[in-house]
């Protein structure tokens, strides 16, 4: 297996960088889109960088498998077995990419014995990298300042801060809420993007009532598990990482402060 080191951190932060600078060119021309199955949009920066993320990662790691959200497609038989594989997402926010909103990422994951150890999200237009290794910290990259991102204490006498995808998620989240529960939503693409307003302490926590893959999450669980938040489920059960049939994710919670009791604040039954 790898070794978690900071050569290992660094080899992969630049494979992301020049995943991001592939966005850029994409992000600069007209694209095409086109719908996948699920319904959910597909543009040829997503193929592109793939292909590209998993050539170099191969290259760089042969004896490593790499799942892409573009290549989600191998059977469960086939990888139940992988001791550590790369969790890959070329494209975290395809609909904001699309829509120019620059709110999107490229997402490298390394899950270990079915848990992520090691994550890089790089959002190239925002010049923001969140990355974070087990054991070693998570630290936030904008520009060239570097931050260590730290333990974070919700504080419950102002409202607290829920970051959304949409306006339209604002009712489905208040429906989990308690009755008249102070909080202020926060709107933005790229549900890696909001991973790490959580781990920074931007906002109190962000939720998902809606289809999100292992990929969205992964690099996610890194970082929070390097600051002390949390992920769970409606169930307030962890995720699980390549552990099902299915690589979707339920409905989840993430908050920035784990020691918190959220069941008095999150109301799934």
């Amino acid at each position: 297996m790898l070794t978690l080191n900071e050569h290992l951190l660094n080899q992969v932060l630049l494979i992301a960088y020049q995943a991001g600078k592939h966005l850029q060119q994409f992000y600069q021309k007209q694209v095409h889109v086109e719908l996948k199955e699920d319904n959910t949009p597909v543009t040829e920066a997503d193929l592109f960088v793939s292909q590209f993320l998993t050539e170099k990662l191969t290259a760089l790691f042969p004896n490593v498998p790499v799942l892409s959200e573009e290549n989600c497609h191998i059977s469960f038989e086939e990888r139940k077995n992988w001791k550590e594989y790369w969790l890959i997402d070329p494209l975290d926010g395809t609909q904001q990419f699309i829509n120019r909103t620059d709110q999107f990422s490229v997402l490298i994951t390394l899950v270990r014995k079915n848990k992520p150890v090691l994550s890089v999200i790089h959002a190239p237009i925002l010049s923001t990298t969140y990355y974070a290794m087990d054991n070693f910290g998570a630290f936030k990259k904008q520009l060239d300042q570097v931050k260590k991102l730290t333990k974070n204490t919700t504080n419950f006498d102002r409202p607290l801060r829920i970051a959304v995808g949409a306006t339209t998620s604002q009712e489905k989240v208040r429906s989990i809420l308690p009755k008249d529960f102070p909080c202020e939503f926060v709107v933005v693409g790229s549900s890696s993007l909001k991973s790490g307003l959580v781990a920074e302490g931007a906002v109190d926590s962000y939720v998902r009532l809606g289809q999100t893959g292992e990929w969205d999450t992964a690099g996610a669980e890194v970082l929070l598990g390097e600051t002390h938040g949390a992920i769970f489920d409606s169930h307030f059960e962890p995720l699980t990482y390549n552990q099902r049939e299915t690589l979707i994710n339920p409905h989840f919670v993430m908050v920035g402060d784990q020691s918190f009791d959220w069941r008095s604040v999150f109301q799934f039954n």
